[in-house]
């Protein structure tokens, strides 16, 4: 799926779409010891308002975030289709549209029994169908539709009693500490997935798409062993490899410069494809233009398809994941962190044998431990220098 066709099933994702219904909700409580103890399927029109609503937020939020970093879609390995696999057990939750009791309990089974979360937790699944609306060749939609796309959507969220801290009693005319034994189901899954994606406006039931609200930390036993996808790298893995190859690749003709440059091509490659519906990457191919522009030479460019294939593979990098929004400048117990418009105010040079960091001030006024200063030309030695007066 791209940021296009989740953008058309999110909005459609509410009761007021007449193309959008949400049929059979299966709820189950998991405690910490992944014990099941409590399954049961509702139908969504017939449950009380208040909960209807929650239910609804809840399943929502599966389809928040971004596009490779709380949205990650995997592709079922070929095995998953055998009985007994992820692929098997989603699609036939699907095709029974949460109907049937024992594809319910195979479905909440292949959750609990490889999901590893150590504290209690709820599963929320809600069967959907969006009726597929025709669109025109200006890919304007028209109202009517073509077919039906059915599919599931699961929340997994946290559980806890919550600390209420003090309250006032008004029957007893005093203040108290109190104490919540209430399981409290968080309205934000923490963990969450949808089947089949919605790709080229039809299912694609050979993909599943994987929600996390934590993509610094996603919870790979869903990916791996609850879905049994291949997972490739956090946000912060593609960043740290992404960075490897550059330091391997370069080695000494790394400087300031050529840092700031590589990080200004990779910002400009996003801004060119901001209204794509698919997210930019960096592949082998592309990274080695953005050396080059950086001014690497072709001598060093020569090992970097074989430093790529050894930290990343023959995979491709998100941009939006590399994209540094600050450039930070760290030696012992310094560090200086440089705005994205600022860069070209900043160098690295040798004065009188020394390694110095200089910084180009427009504004002769600066805040230091957030005083306001002034920096004045001064003399010292026969030799003009800075110096800073409050």
């Amino acid at each position: 799926m791209n940021k296009k066709e989740i953008a058309e099933i999110k909005r459609s994702f509410n009761e007021g779409c007449g193309f959008f219904t949400l049929g059979n909700i299966l709820y189950a409580y998991v405690d910490a010891e992944k014990n099941v103890k409590y399954s049961e399927t509702k139908s969504y029109p017939l449950m009380p308002e208040d909960e209807g609503a929650v239910v609804m937020e809840t399943l929502k939020k599966t389809l928040s975030g971004s596009l490779g970093k709380n949205l990650t879609e995997y592709e079922f390995p070929n095995e998953s289709y055998e009985e007994g696999g992820a692929q098997h057990t989603l699609y036939t939750a699907v095709k029974n549209h949460l109907e049937d009791e024992a594809a319910n309990t195979a479905f909440i089974n292949r959750i609990v029994e490889n999901t590893d979360y150590g504290t209690a937790y709820a599963v929320i699944a809600g069967n959907c169908t969006y009726s597929i609306l025709v669109k025109d060749k200006n890919d304007t939609a028209m109202d009517e539709s073509s077919s039906d796309y059915n599919f599931v959507v699961t929340a997994i969220c946290p559980v806890n009693t919550g600390d209420d801290g003090l309250f006032f009693d008004s029957d007893l005319g005093s203040i108290a500490k109190k104490s919540n034994t209430e399981m409290i189901i968080a309205r934000a899954p923490q963990d969450g997935f949808f089947y089949p994606v919605f790709s080229d406006r039809s299912p694609d039931v050979n993909s599943v798409m994987y929600y996390t609200r934590s993509p610094k930390k996603p919870n790979l036993s869903i990916v791996e062993d609850v879905l049994e996808c291949k997972f490739d790298f956090t946000p912060d893995g593609e960043k740290e490899r992404f960075r490897a190859v550059v330091a391997n690749v370069c080695r000494e003709e790394l400087d300031y410069t050529v840092i700031t440059s590589i990080n200004d091509s990779i910002k400009d490659i996003i801004d060119q494809n901001k209204n794509e519906t698919e997210p930019p990457v960096i592949d082998c191919g592309r990274m080695r233009t953005i050396l080059s522009i950086a001014g690497i030479s072709s001598e060093k460019l020569e090992a970097l398809d074989s430093v790529y294939e050894s930290a990343v593979g023959d995979a491709a990098l998100t941009a939006s994941n590399l994209v540094e929004n600050k450039t930070t400048l760290a030696a012992s117990e310094i560090t200086v962190n440089i705005g994205s418009d600022a860069t070209d105010k900043v160098r690295t040079t040798v004065i009188q044998g020394r390694k110095c960091l200089v910084i180009d001030l427009d504004d002769p006024s600066v805040k230091i431990n957030g005083i306001e200063t002034k920096i004045e030309a001064g003399e010292s030695g026969g030799k003009e220098t800075e110096a800073v007066t409050v």
